[in-house]
């Protein structure tokens, strides 16, 4: 079966985008099965997911890219192109809570992520008993005041050696310094038990409860040095009333937090999310 190849680009918005990407498949014999767009008004941009089935033999990607560059350049285009069924090598890092880890390693074993998780981090050693049925390596890392430039120069070791090209925080309940998250930028997501009113710090479903929220939620989101304010990927909400308590709204939160986790890391996967300054623009 012919394999499928996804382009991704991005380039300042102008007439004859379109037409300049289909001649150049048209040329190399390329099949367009799906595509899509989008031209952003406001800051003049241009998107495009774009899957294509070569219909001759012998197709190289690394020479299709190639013989591409110059319609990029001509676009002033930034554009990657990869095989569809290439799953994306992730690294998952913990605390003390399993369900988003649990969630991202079942969705991983069924194949409704893209993902490879190569690794387990955590800052303590409390899940490694939970989760090594996943048959993943579990990295204890231990993060303090006085530990935390080693603990990060540790967590770069493991992203080069485990070769992960995305890091997912599963509740781990540490911040990352500014220069791990620049390094990190648009490659590691997170999840933050919160919609709308946002409650910072400890207890922040106690909070909720004392204040009578109406609805509660989760957001994913890419990790910026802006804490939880990163660009915002996907967010999942569900109402509450006066007779949640709040641990019923503990364990609702645990499931809109799994569920906005796992949309994100898919639409990541998929290559279908482009960092448009502050916000993501996600192509369905």
């Amino acid at each position: 079966m012919t394999e499928t190849y996804l382009l991704t680009l991005s380039c300042p918005d102008k007439v004859g985008i379109i037409a300049a990407i289909a001649r150049q498949m048209e040329e190399k014999g390329c099949f367009i099965a799906r595509s899509r767009s989008f031209g952003d008004e406001e800051t003049g941009q241009f998107f495009t997911r774009l899957a294509f089935r070569p219909t001759r033999s012998g197709f190289e990607p690394e020479q299709f890219c190639k013989d591409f560059q110059p319609v990029a350049d001509k676009l002033e285009a930034e554009f990657q192109v990869t095989n569809e069924d290439d799953k994306v090598k992730t690294l998952i890092l913990v605390s003390k809570s399993a369900h988003c880890a649990n969630a991202l390693m079942a969705g991983a074993r069924s194949g409704e992520l893209a993902i490879e998780p190569v690794g387990f981090v955590s800052n303590h050693h409390t899940l490694g008993p939970a989760l090594s049925h996943w048959g993943v390596p579990y990295y204890q890392v231990p993060v303090s005041a006085e530990t935390k430039a080693d603990a990060e120069a540790r967590l770069f070791e493991l992203i080069e050696e485990t070769g992960a090209e995305l890091v997912v925080l599963a509740r781990y309940m540490q911040v990352l310094s500014n220069d791990v998250c620049r390094h990190l930028e648009g490659r590691c997501i997170n999840i933050h038990h919160s919609f709308l009113p946002s409650f910072k710090g400890a207890r922040p479903y106690h909070q909720a409860h004392t204040r009578g929220v109406k609805v509660i939620g989760a957001t994913a989101h890419y990790v910026t040095s802006d804490l939880d304010e990163g660009p915002i990927i996907t967010q999942v909400t569900e109402p509450v009333d006066h007779t949640h308590r709040p641990e019923d709204m503990i364990q609702i939160g645990r499931h809109l937090e799994a569920q906005a986790l796992m949309r994100a890391v898919r639409a990541h996967a998929e290559r279908r999310i482009f960092l448009s300054g502050h916000r993501t623009v996600i192509l369905t």
